[in-house]
């Protein structure tokens, strides 16, 4: 099973690209946006591969980074939704906007995606939610998860708000909308991790 490749990009598609390995020629089908991160032929790159096994087929499908794959095999569990169709909505979403979207049940940024109707869109928030409660917060949602650690008493209190009052912020929210509910969070959850304070903010936000 092949995991990762790094060779020279050859030519790209709008949903796939070539990568020469030594003279070998892989096809790897991949998200826009991996494939605008790629470098311009013929510069070598590294591409983090995941191996799809079939009966008639084998593909490869790569990602920019190893988020955006964790995402996609976790797309790839819910039922209707194929390598294709999570390659689109990881196409046109991020790994951070994901998050938010099933922590708030939103469908739209699954239904921007083609081949997401309202129905799949549903089925993705409902067998999704439990699963992204089990995740970290994606890279580029907070600024620092791990600030506030080995602290006690007020200081982590403070570093857990102002780490979620950063991510409240990097996600479009103005600090004077988010600081009162986070505050307010903070007191009837005491002790909660920043995880934690981050989903019921962006519930009553929402």
């Amino acid at each position: 099973m092949i995991g990762q490749l790094t060779g020279l990009v050859g030519d790209i598609e709008p949903d796939r690209c070539l990568v020469d390995v030594n003279g070998v020629g892989y096809v790897v089908f991949a998200s826009t946006r991996t494939l605008e991160q790629l470098p311009h032929p013929p510069e070598v790159a590294r591409v983090l591969i995941e191996t799809i096994v079939r009966e008639d087929a084998i593909q490869l499908f790569g990602f920019a980074d190893a988020e955006e794959r964790s995402w996609f095999r976790l797309l790839t569990t819910v039922q209707g939704v194929g390598s294709r169709v999570a390659l689109g909505i990881l196409s046109v979403n991020t790994p951070s906007s994901l998050w938010q979207a099933v922590t708030v049940e939103d469908k739209l940024p699954f239904t921007q995606a083609s081949g997401v109707g309202p129905r799949l869109a549903t089925r993705l928030l409902t067998e999704l939610k439990s699963k992204v409660a089990k995740m970290p917060v994606p890279v580029g949602t907070v600024a620092s998860a791990t600030q506030g650690v080995g602290k006690k008493g007020g200081s982590a209190v403070a570093g857990v708000e102002s780490d979620a009052l950063l991510a409240l912020e990097g996600l479009g929210f103005k600090r004077a909308e988010s600081w009162p509910i986070v505050s307010r969070l903070l007191a009837e959850n005491k002790g909660a991790a920043l995880d934690l304070i981050l989903r019921l903010a962006l519930k009553e936000l929402a």
